[in-house]
């Protein structure tokens, strides 16, 4: 009888040990999942992204390959924050079998086929020379309001981030405006901007882009590296009148479109 008794104090004990360990591994579980921090990056792998090198030559006129290794080298850094390459059309006075030819149709047309399959947002990027009533593009100047159109037919309120560089750029500005949306460029509207002569890898907006990306972490805060990168190496290099690149965030933006919890490094150079 004793045997009996203390052998049932022992499944008592194994029973009541189990549900106290059940209970507290739950409890432990509902913990976890109530303080578990919510992440704030965003999946680019189903937006829609265009890349453009407007044109070949430099300022001078003489053969260049300064647009073209912007529109390369950005692709590859895009790709390393999320954003699919199947999703990526790239655009080259140049083309070969990674490209399409620079023209503002097939770029429309393109836009809108890969904004239709990838249709969580829109990244589009163009850089080429710039005058004061648009951007070069192959052999067309682009105005403010073919952009705007070529850009509200594809993308509509999804949200969108636009960099437009070039001399004169900030004329994109106003047009492109929206609260979905987040615009960039390389100039004011009555300044040019530097660093596109035959000699140079990339113009100084781009280097700084390419170069602010590693430590930035959202569009943002992306566009305010640029900022400072510019005119730190304008100021270097005694190029006058400051370009002052412009940076618009709209109201509707309630994500800041990052790529990383935490910026490494501190402002490129």
């Amino acid at each position: 009888m004793r045997k009996g008794f203390i052998a049932l104090g022992l499944v008592v004990a194994v029973a009541l040990g189990g549900a106290a360990l059940w209970f507290f591994d739950g409890a432990t579980t509902a913990s976890s999942k109530e303080t578990a921090p919510q992440s704030n990056l965003v999946d680019f792998s189903h937006w829609a992204v265009i890349l453009v090198a407007g044109d070949y030559r430099a300022h001078s006129g003489a053969p260049s390959k300064v647009f073209d290794n912007a529109r390369h080298d950005l692709a590859q850094a895009f790709a390393k924050i999320g954003f699919k390459p199947a999703d990526m059309v790239q655009f080259s006075v140049d083309y070969d079998d990674a490209t399409q030819h620079t023209g503002v149709p097939e770029i429309a047309t393109a836009m809108q086929s890969v904004a239709s399959r990838a249709n969580d947002g829109c990244l589009i990027y163009f850089t080429s020379h710039g005058t004061p009533t648009g951007m070069l593009i192959g052999d067309a100047i682009l105005s403010p309001a073919q952009m705007r159109d070529m850009v509200g037919s594809s993308c509509g309120t999804r949200p969108t981030v636009i960099v437009m560089s070039a001399c004169y750029s900030g004329l994109f500005v106003a047009p492109l405006e929206g609260p979905n949306r987040i615009i960039m460029t390389a100039a004011r509207p009555d300044r040019t901007s530097f660093g596109c002569g035959e000699l140079d890898h990339y113009t100084f907006f781009d280097d700084c882009f390419l170069r602010a990306m590693p430590m930035a972490g959202d569009f943002p805060g992306l566009g305010h590296l640029v900022q400072q990168c510019v005119a730190e190496r304008e100021q270097q290099m005694k190029a006058t009148p400051p370009s002052e690149p412009q940076l618009s965030v709209g109201p509707g933006v309630i994500f800041t479109l990052r790529w990383r919890d935490m910026p490494v490094g501190n402002q490129p150079t």
